[in-house]
């Protein structure tokens, strides 16, 4: 099953072991040390990550090292810009009355 990167990243532990991730590659060991849960769990939501591409695979020796995939974040940045642009609109418009206001008071 093909998930959605928006569902992979509404979980808190997904979205923390993306943090982790970005830094540096990791194993699902180091990764799980990390966290109060089990390496089970851990590995869930790496194969999670995983099918939606925000994580990559590495095969490095015996181990699997995760790292995090650039492209992918971007992807959901370019989403978020489109909300970001009405936000810095509507922020400035609220600075401009709040001005207005603030010179009327003088």
């Amino acid at each position: 099953m093909r998930r959605d990167i928006f569902q992979a990243i509404a979980d808190p532990t997904r979205r923390a072991i993306i943090a982790l991730i970005a830094m540096q590659a990791m194993t699902p060991n180091a990764i799980a040390d990390n966290f109060n849960t089990t390496r089970q769990a851990v590995s869930k939501h790496l194969r999670i990550l995983t099918e939606c591409d925000l994580v990559k695979q590495e095969q490095k020796g015996r181990e699997i090292y995760y790292s995090l995939e650039i492209e992918k974040m971007k992807e959901i940045d370019r989403w978020l810009n489109q909300f970001r642009e009405l936000w810095e609109t509507r922020f400035n418009q609220l600075d401009h009355v709040l001005s207005t206001i603030k010179k009327q008071k003088k």
